[in-house]
């Protein structure tokens, strides 16, 4: 988990710094939300990849095992990057609030003490391409999108590069309905990470 691949920008010495900004993610103690965890749910995947998918919070699952996007929605994630044809160094997944919320919903005070900490991770692996889960992942990396509704399925250029929207993969359980958007959205994303989205220069 901890070996940085040749070439990365940060180079193989720095991963202590990734190292120490993860126990830092452990240890946080600045919301309340830190009382009632198991684990901060910290990041899975590479560490230098070409896409990072960035979520809401962790869920009951998370919390038990520490690593985001597990259970029913990380499966389905997971599908869905099989289907991108991205190797296990190739992408990264985290979250926005690092420790679970109450009852699953969202924390805004909690997401606001995390923010900082999601800029460190993203400052440090420097992807390629952003993929926001879900409306507040998109609210938080590009406030003057449009509704996740609207904005979902269709790249979109931010100050810190590109970015591609989605629904959560929870949503996609509620309804056949939001299951069909997301595999239109899958297969939208894929269409444009393969037309070059996120190649290197």
């Amino acid at each position: 988990m901890w070996n940085v691949p040749a070439g990365h920008p940060q180079g193989a010495g720095d991963v202590r710094s990734w190292r120490a900004l993860t126990h830092e993610i452990e240890r946080c103690e600045l919301c309340p939300l830190h009382r009632t965890r198991t684990h901060a749910v910290v990041y899975r995947g590479g560490l230098a990849p070409r896409v990072v998918f960035v979520g809401e919070a962790p869920g009951d699952v998370e919390d038990r095992t520490g690593l985001p996007f597990q259970g029913r929605s990380g499966r389905r994630l997971d599908t869905a990057i099989g289907r991108l044809g991205l190797g296990s160094e190739e992408f990264g997944v985290l979250n926005l609030i690092k420790c679970r919320p109450p009852e699953n919903r969202y924390d805004p005070r909690a997401a606001r003490a995390c923010r900082p900490y999601l800029d460190r991770q993203l400052a440090w692996l420097r992807p390629r391409v952003r993929v926001t889960l879900g409306a507040h992942a998109l609210r938080a990396l590009d406030p003057e999108a449009p509704p996740v509704l609207q904005a979902a399925g269709s790249p979109r250029g931010t100050r810190d590069g590109p970015l591609f929207p989605m629904i959560h993969p929870a949503a996609a359980l509620r309804s056949r309905r939001l299951a069909d958007r997301w595999e239109r959205d899958v297969d939208a994303l894929g269409a444009w990470l393969r037309a070059g989205a996120g190649q290197s220069v």
